[in-house]
């Protein structure tokens, strides 16, 4: 019998078999941690960043990894989707960028051009309008191999180092993944050096016009008149001027970038943390002919190396690194399971987390917020100019869970800082940013280097739900604080007309009102309240005959018009339960047939699998695949849903 047989006749689980399940998974997720106490699952995005590492390779003429790179075109190979090019997630629509950049890195692997597979992604990348309607990053790396002239890329000249904060653009204006990944490009794209390409590999055979005479190259489609048209216009102007700028200016200005780099260097965990601002460094490095011995430069290239999966038959290069995240949402799935074992190794996991709270500078985030002190923590295992409140939130969250009971708090004044810092970074508009206070200057997305549509970190319902669920368990009342209320008007004025919430890092809808009922509950919200009931009702209606929830990263779309079905997994369903049980519908059938999905897709390694996206990067542009989501999320539902059975109020009494 199949999974949705199974389930469309399902039997509510019994006692017996729910402490089964949870057991079988706690034991599971157990033996994935880390001796010193944490977690830290492998984070998979698309295909574009293991292709940026191979060709960063080539770029640098590096000594060429045979069996790395071989087992990079396996996974390039498996991950070509059945319209002929590479998408964004799997299952996902033909994406140009991903398939343009994992085509050059096969043909620089050495895959023959007339290999099938070769073949059926050049003739895909040509219907689709050739390499020449790439986005801006990509257009930006077949520069600097020399496949189009640089006025395919759009003007950003190194001396906005110099501009002042009043000034339209500024560094502070836009997201601190923004700002690592631009500054050092601001070098590359002044310096302009050529790839070195050692094996002379081009890709030429994937425009439809050549390069040379492309007149209007592509925006993106969020940039809309008048400002596209505007900053268009401004772009012209900047590419007559741009030549003839200051030599004096323009040196001093990128002596300011790789000052500004290196100050934000991070060791061996990289700029910004991300691979894309830790090539850029590599690379900048290189233009500027840093030697190789340098320390900097031997720590940006080990910070990227640090990144690469490589196992029997595959490798894969991730994005970044997790730890952090992983870490406390695993203690607070463990603080749920219950058990003396669990609650140990929560408070190994708090014990790992808590040294890692930054406490003694003052990042990026500071030049809004100058006089507040930093508490945060960071998403990675170091990156102390960048930390995020979202992270902050559920790290403090799991501390308090942990000691609430307890007599002694070795946790408390960390607590207490992680509380200041948050606070002090709320939004006018009431709700919080990932990583900046009030970066909504909305009309830089318009910019053409900004076609990806993803250049501001502005207040999202999902990071404003942890920091409520966070000020609410620690004791803040809407009544008392100014902070707390303005924070839930805020989700509840974002609320959709369908009764959902977007979901900025996780997918999508379902992730956002799972975060927001979280937020309300601990609040104390009456469960009564219309922003439930509308919400329960979307969910309710939204789930999948099998008993699951599924939402497809599609739901990303400009045009979006409303939910569309997708296959179930295990997070989301977890997700749309832990909701409804903050709702107060612990007993609603919908939450029963949840539980039943869960139990029934348990593999028998007590885990489950989840081959699909349900994070997001950027929205449309940048997708993830956590792969601890389906080892941690289930399992807290389960626990969760059973814990309430158990009690009388059948209430959700903590943050998350």
């Amino acid at each position: 019998m199949n999974v949705a047989a199974r389930i469309e006749n399902f039997a509510p689980v019994g006692p017996e078999a729910l402490e089964a399940s949870i057991q079988s998974a706690k034991r599971a997720l157990l033996a994935d941690g880390k001796a010193d106490g944490h977690w830290c699952f492998e984070l998979e995005a698309d295909t574009t960043i293991p292709a940026e590492y191979v060709l960063m390779r080539h770029f640098r003429a590096e000594p060429v990894a045979e069996e790395l790179e071989r087992k990079i075109a396996v996974y390039l190979r498996r991950m070509q989707g059945g319209h002929g090019g590479w998408p964004l997630f799997q299952d996902g629509a033909f994406n140009i960028s991903a398939s343009v950049k994992a085509y050059f890195a096969l043909k620089m692997i050495g895959d023959d051009v007339d290999a099938p597979h070769m073949v059926r992604a050049r003739e895909a990348i040509l219907a689709h309008g050739g390499a020449a309607t790439s986005n801006v990053f990509t257009r930006a790396l077949l520069a600097l191999y020399g496949e189009i002239p640089w006025r395919g890329v759009p003007v950003m000249p190194v001396e906005i180092m110099l501009l002042p904060r009043w000034f339209p653009f500024h560094l502070d204006k836009i997201s601190y993944w923004g700002r690592t990944v631009l500054v050092p490009l601001l070098v590359l794209m002044t310096k302009r050096p050529q790839a070195r390409n050692p094996k002379g590999v081009r890709i030429q055979e994937l425009f439809t016009t050549p390069p040379e005479e492309v007149k209007v190259w592509p925006k993106g489609e969020h940039q809309t008149w008048p400002w596209a048209h505007l900053f268009g216009e401004i772009d012209k102007l900047l590419r007559l001027v741009e030549p003839h700028m200051p030599k004096r200016s323009r040196e001093y200005s990128v002596q300011l970038a790789e000052r500004w780099t290196t100050e934000r260097l991070n060791g061996v965990d990289g700029l910004g943390a991300i691979f894309p601002a830790m090539v850029n460094s590599l690379l900048m490095y290189d233009a500027l002919g840093i030697a190789e011995t340098d320390q900097r430069v031997k720590d940006a290239r080990e910070s990227i190396e640090r990144l690469l999966v490589v196992g029997e038959t595959e490798a894969y290069c991730q994005p970044c690194v997790s730890p952090v995240w992983d870490t406390s949402l695993v203690a607070h799935a463990l603080l749920e399971t219950g058990g003396e074992d669990a609650r140990e190794r929560a408070r190994a996991a708090c014990d790992w987390l808590a040294p890692l709270q930054v406490l003694d500078v003052k990042g990026d985030w500071a030049a809004q917020r100058p006089d507040l002190r930093p508490g945060g923590w960071a998403f990675q295992y170091a990156n102390a100019y960048y930390p995020d409140v979202d992270d902050t939130a559920v790290v403090a969250t799991a501390m308090d869970r942990l000691t609430s009971a307890e007599e002694k708090k070795p946790y408390a004044e960390r607590i207490a800082r992680a509380k200041e810092w948050i606070v002090g970074m709320q939004s006018k508009n009431g709700g919080w940013g990932a990583f900046d206070a009030d970066n909504a200057y909305h009309y830089l997305n318009h910019i053409p280097f900004a076609d990806h549509g993803a250049l501001l970190d502005p207040p999202t319902v999902d990071v404003s739900a942890r920091c409520v669920s966070m000020l609410a368990q620690l004791g803040d009342k809407v009544e008392t604080s100014d902070c707390l209320k303005r924070g839930v008007d805020y989700i509840i004025r974002e609320q959709e007309k369908d009764g959902s919430w977007f979901g900025r890092w996780g997918a999508n809808y379902v992730y956002g009102a799972w975060s927001a009922l979280c937020a309300l509950n601990a609040a104390g919200l009456p469960h009564s309240h219309e922003s439930y009931r509308r919400a329960v009702s979307w969910l309710v209606a939204i789930q999948n005959p099998d008993g699951g929830w599924g939402e497809d990263l599609s739901s990303y779309k400009m045009d979006y018009k409303g939910y569309e079905p997708a296959p179930s997994t295990s997070s989301q369903t977890a997700w749309a339960i832990l909701g409804l049980m903050a709702a107060g519908e612990v007993d609603h059938p919908a939450v029963a047939r949840g539980v039943a999905y869960l139990q029934a897709t348990q593999a028998e390694h007590g885990l489950w699998d989840e081959p699909r996206f349900t994070a997001t990067g950027f929205p449309r542009v940048f997708y993830l695949r956590y792969h601890g989501y389906r080892r941690f999320f289930p399992l807290w539902a389960l626990a969760r849903y059973r814990n309430l059975l158990q009690t009388n109020s059948k209430a959700v009494t903590v943050g998350l």
